[in-house]
């Protein structure tokens, strides 16, 4: 392990690993916060229904579910630096061909590219952090790294704004930003592969049934956390074009819920690390549950809402980051890549119910579904805490 470390952090260029992979993380949260909402708008405009909006919205999923299943035996074999290009060249190569086609059929395909290429990226980044962040600082270092992937899509939905140029443009401005990183990362960040004892000690799903055992309760925000990106992007401009807002409110009203996660993030971490995880989910799990319902009520009022998805982006954005630094904390180091795969089938499990579920209820007259179900999602998480007693693994810290 010490040998992984000395390889992140040795060096002194100008581009230094953690930088290259804050820059990967803040690009892959553009492409993720502006992909979906500009892909809904259009096909709001052209008159597609709710419900097959959602079914495509939920395909980038569907591919990041799809690698999140390879993703540890692919690691293990080609080593950070060439899974995070693999990665990175998917998406950058499928960008550009959206806005050069109607086919529904390949835009699904196109979804289905960059959700494997963003789970590869995020895979590759999350597990590494782990690895070699010290247990008392792991909530400030994966909060630091959710901040600025909340920074990237908190500011994607603002790429609407591009298509006064052309559909082109938002498309074209990110397949070059991902280019860039591609270039940067084949020069500059060196190669290297998971220790051999992280991923052979346990064997099959006995590793997965282990790591369900000692942590459900730190893997279940994965599943909201998915279901509430997915919804917010693929799902909220539908819903805001239907109660009356237009299309520069809706790019507007997005970024600051995640503007809300890039203020509490760090906070958020810091405190988990002095009191710890588990209740400072159930505390934001809660009241960012409370403030869900309350989207309904604010109808079509620009202000009200611009301030309950700011606070409620404050409190929520940090959970899938937070959820897995409590995994860190639960479980041996054996079983940490174990838990960030599922906690990549959490996340993409919720992103594939989230847009399809709230379509379809959209599609049947419930039009505040979204709402109302993250707003019980997270109140229930909350609760459950109660029953959880897991504590802090007692192995060898990495």
């Amino acid at each position: 392990m010490s040998s992984i470390r000395s390889r992140f952090t040795s060096g002194g260029e100008s581009y230094g690993p953690i930088a290259i992979l804050i820059s990967v993380v803040v690009v892959a949260g553009l492409s993720q916060g502006l992909l979906l909402p500009v892909l809904s708008i259009f096909m709001e405009q052209r008159g597609i229904s709710s419900s097959v909006n959602g079914f495509h919205a939920a395909a980038l999923y569907i591919g990041s579910f799809a690698m999140s299943i390879m993703a540890e035996r692919i690691l293990k074999v080609s080593g950070f630096k060439k899974l995070l290009l693999g990665g990175l060249i998917a998406v950058t190569a499928a960008l550009p061909l959206f806005p050069l086609t109607a086919s529904l059929s390949l835009w699904f395909v196109l979804r289905l590219i960059v959700g494997m290429g963003d789970s590869a990226i995020n895979f590759a980044a999350q597990l590494w952090l782990l690895l070699v962040t010290p247990p008392n600082q792991r909530g400030r270092i994966i909060s630091l790294y959710g901040m600025f992937y909340g920074l990237g899509f908190s500011f994607g939905p603002l790429g609407i704004k591009l298509l006064h140029f052309g559909n082109m443009a938002p498309f074209i401005v990110l397949s070059g930003l991902f280019l860039a990183l591609v270039l940067i990362i084949i020069y500059r960040l060196k190669d290297t592969h998971p220790p051999r004892q992280e991923t052979h000690e346990e064997k099959g799903g006995r590793r997965y049934a282990k790591v369900y055992a000692l942590a459900w309760f730190a893997l279940i925000p994965a599943l909201l956390y998915g279901y509430m990106e997915a919804g917010m992007s693929g799902t909220f401009p539908v819903y805001g074009l239907r109660i009356g807002l237009d299309s520069g409110e809706i790019s507007t009203l997005l970024p600051f819920f995640g503007i809300g996660g890039l203020i509490l993030q760090l906070p958020l971490g810091l405190l988990s690390d002095r009191i710890g995880r588990k209740k400072v989910l159930m505390a934001a799990g809660l009241l960012g549950g409370l403030l869900f319902f309350a989207v309904p009520l604010s109808g079509a009022s620009f202000w009200p809402l611009l301030i309950i998805f700011m606070l409620a982006g404050g409190l929520v954005s940090s959970f899938f980051s937070l959820g897995l630094a409590f995994a860190a904390d639960i479980l041996p180091r054996t079983l940490l890549p174990a838990a960030n795969v599922v906690a990549s089938f959490h996340f993409n499990a919720g992103s594939m119910v989230g847009p399809n579920f709230s379509g379809a209820l959209m599609e049947a007259g419930l039009t505040s579904a979204l709402f109302l179900l993250l707003g019980s999602g997270y109140i229930l998480f909350a609760l459950s805490g109660f029953l959880f007693k897991g504590s802090p693994s007692k192995s060898k810290t990495i």
